[in-house]
């Protein structure tokens, strides 16, 4: 029987703790049939994904998990099999990542003024890719003023904790249109999730859905019971697809790969949609005497 479908996995590109071939790596060993890499606003790993993930035998879904917001809300949507040379896209992901780093900076210099922080710790951290907020939360872990990630999250880092500054980033409808035009697969995020579920009212999926939504990640750890309810009766009004995902980051979330999973039926459906790139199916080594 086929191993269990994650399509929701962050390599060091963004904000998990593993290389792209790490990642796979882990993926091969944890079982999977099939997994996707979602970095943040980043198409960056994919080559060295399928790289790795040559003679695995798995499928490998190029995507990326796009930075939205709306209402002062992140509403992140998972993009699937997109063309990766698509203008429009990449130059929103880029003006994203500029933001980003701009707002990371802008936090660090109001942390180090309460405590023993520098912006060259978070970038040790961040070893060459786009700075975050979990690098910032790394080097406070580093520094020994928290003692992981979701401590930082939890109090210096959380949006009461005096140090936040919001960062750009498109609306969901923005972010759904340019993923559907560059032929890709969009699917809403832990849209259960506390902030995504206020702002996500059923007029709010309506105008996604006429702007090219595709679905809902529906079996996720932040989706709580009653959502999930509420976004099945939404997927069935609309014939959305629904996934299952982990949201991977290595040793950067307690998520385990696999602890949620799509069915076959609905990749295919992911597959069948997209038209701006196709997945990469390895066949496994042959078996040596």
């Amino acid at each position: 029987m086929p191993g269990p479908i994650d399509l929701h996995a962050h390599s060091s590109v963004s904000d998990g703790t593993e290389t792209p071939a790490e990642l796979i790596a882990a993926a091969d060993a944890a079982g999977l049939s099939a997994v996707a890499i979602t970095d943040h606003d980043s198409t960056a790993g994919w080559d060295e994904a399928i790289t790795a993930a040559s003679g695995t035998g798995l499928t490998l879904v190029p995507g990326m998990e796009m930075s939205t917001q709306l209402d002062y809300a992140s509403v992140h949507v998972l993009a699937y099999l997109f063309d990766p040379t698509n203008a429009a896209l990449m130059e929103e992901t880029a003006r994203v990542r500029k933001e980003r780093l701009t707002r990371a900076e802008s936090m660090v210099r109001r942390i180090s003024a309460d405590y023993d922080l520098a912006w060259d710790d978070v970038l040790e951290q961040a070893r060459g890719t786009t700075v975050g907020r979990p690098h910032i939360a790394d080097a406070l872990v580093a520094r020994g003023i928290v003692t992981d990630r979701s401590a930082a999250f939890a109090t210096i880092l959380h949006w009461r904790g005096g140090y936040y500054r919001p960062h750009y980033a498109p609306t969901p409808l923005t972010g759904v249109r340019l993923i559907t035009e560059a032929g890709g697969v969009a699917v809403i995020a832990h849209p259960g999730a506390a902030g995504a579920a206020r702002v996500l009212t059923d007029d709010v999926v309506s105008q996604l859905v006429d702007a090219g939504l595709a679905g809902f990640e529906l079996h996720h750890r932040d989706n709580p019971p009653e959502q999930r309810e509420r976004l099945q009766r939404l997927a069935d009004r609309y014939g959305l697809i629904t996934t299952g995902s982990s949201d991977y980051h290595g040793t950067g979330k307690p998520n385990r790969l696999g602890e949620n999973s799509t069915t076959q039926e609905m990749l295919e459906r992911i597959v069948d949609r997209a038209t701006g790139t196709a997945p990469f199916r390895s066949e496994p080594r042959a078996a040596t005497e």
